[in-house]
């Protein structure tokens, strides 16, 4: 059962049948003799699905708005044909016998299972029938398994990074481990889920060493187990520990929405107190509950998307707590939608409270000698990709020690993960876990 559960739905033999029976689906749908069919219904049809369609993707986009970045225009598409499918099934109905009707409900399901796996393809969300049922994954442990603290933990030589004395331990596993956790509000009041863990190898011994901390952070909309899922992380962490002896970041990866739709711009607004929640409660959480260096000169915060702005916004506002951090796929600023939009909602109207907070003004108006940060993006991102090159361009203006990393594919997993996997060495030597 694990191994058809941790089939890929993204590339392979699965989403190539389900693909292949969807357009197989479609035909028999589509199949009649009569020319009215043909020369009425079906244009009929696809010019209702298409304005449903774009109508619908008018409303998400421009009216309603639920969060910044617009629908792409392939998602859209492949929402059409789901739309189109439907309308076809049900203009089947009449004049036919039950099992015909029930015929043309089983091909518009292919249809719309074959528009999921088109749309998931693009973002890379779901990878595997595991993730698409919400199981935990393959990795995945109790986190009070792993909670003990150990008499003798491993420390470098002053002055040497951690992966220059470190000898493997034999008790150490060939695998991470990862954890879901509940890390409280407790100075916030922050509506958060739960959080997810992944401790490495080296953490998994009796001799553990004292592992520096990457603090990561979602999408919006989203979750954190957007991470473990579509960013399958273990995975990746599991591959940096193999080159490095085991020795990898301890990895968590917190709230910073409060709810799937949610947006509080990672600051402490009528909108949500999510800053205190990410500065105070989480590492108050980190410091009290994993046996991890304690020096927050080899702590990092990293996100994607609106969690990449956040990343940028936490290491401008507590760069004594974050002075390193990796802003993927981020924004120009924190934003609802637009800046006036942001302004009123979210301060009242004030636009010199916003600025107090914008990164662009932050950055201008005071140094920042210890902050390092690297600026990532899709190639292929035309919505993220030019406000990346913003960010960058006004963190270089205010000599800001950043650099640029621009990595293939869109506002999707493929930029999302690569992102994250690049930066590793980079994260790795500023943390203290190799050396330069």
């Amino acid at each position: 059962m694990r191994d058809v559960l941790d089939w890929s739905l993204v590339y392979g033999v699965l989403p190539a049948v389900l693909s292949g029976f969807g357009v197989l689906a479609g035909v028999l749908l589509l199949a009649r003799r009569r020319r009215t069919w043909w020369l009425r219904v079906v244009p009929l049809l696809a010019g209702a699905a298409a304005v449903v369609t774009l109508a619908s993707a008018w409303v998400v986009d421009v009216a309603w708005r639920p969060f910044p970045d617009p629908v792409p225009w392939r998602v859209v598409a492949w929402c059409g044909v789901g739309v189109f499918a439907i309308a076809l099934a049900i203009a089947s109905f009449p004049g036919t016998r039950w099992w015909r009707r029930g015929g043309a409900v089983a091909a518009a399901v292919l249809v719309l299972l074959t528009c999921a796996v088109k749309i998931n393809a693009y973002y890379g969300q779901f990878p595997t029938l595991r993730t698409v049922f919400g199981l935990p994954s393959a990795d995945q442990v109790a986190f009070a398994d792993n909670a003990a603290w150990v008499a003798s933990p491993f420390l470098p030589q002053p002055g040497k990074a951690m992966l220059d004395g470190w000898v493997p331990p034999a008790d150490m596993p060939g695998h991470g481990a990862v954890s879901q956790v509940r890390i409280p509000p407790a100075v916030s009041g922050f509506a958060a889920r739960d959080a997810y863990v992944y401790l490495p190898p080296a953490y998994l011994t009796a001799h553990r060493p004292l592992l520096p901390v990457l603090v990561l952070l979602h999408g919006q909309p989203g979750a954190p187990v957007d991470w473990i899922d579509g960013g399958r992380l273990g995975d990746m962490m599991d591959g940096f520990a193999s080159a490095h002896h085991g020795l990898a970041p301890v990895v968590v990866v917190a709230d910073d929405t409060g709810t799937e739709l949610g947006n509080p711009l990672c600051l402490d607004s009528r909108l949500g107190n999510s800053e205190s929640y990410l500065t105070v409660d989480v590492p108050d959480w980190i410091k009290k509950t994993l046996q991890v260096d304690q020096d927050s000169r080899h702590w990092a915060v990293a996100g994607f998307s609106y969690g990449g702005t956040c990343s940028l916004q936490l290491a401008l506002r507590r760069p004594d707590l974050f002075p390193t951090f990796v802003d993927i796929s981020g924004q120009t600023e924190p934003t609802l939608g637009t800046r006036s939009s942001t302004v009123q909602e979210a301060f009242g109207g004030d636009e010199s409270r916003f600025r107090a907070v914008n990164p662009a003004d932050e950055v201008a108006a005071r140094t920042y000698p210890g902050t390092a940060g690297m600026i990532t993006a899709g190639d292929a991102d035309g919505e993220y990709l030019p406000q990346q090159q913003e960010v960058y361009a006004y963190c270089r203006r205010a000599r800001l020690d950043v650099g640029w990393l621009e990595v293939p594919g869109g506002h999707t997993w493929q930029a999302w993960g690569a992102g994250l996997e690049r930066s590793l060495g980079w994260l790795a030597v500023r943390t203290g876990l190799v050396a330069r």
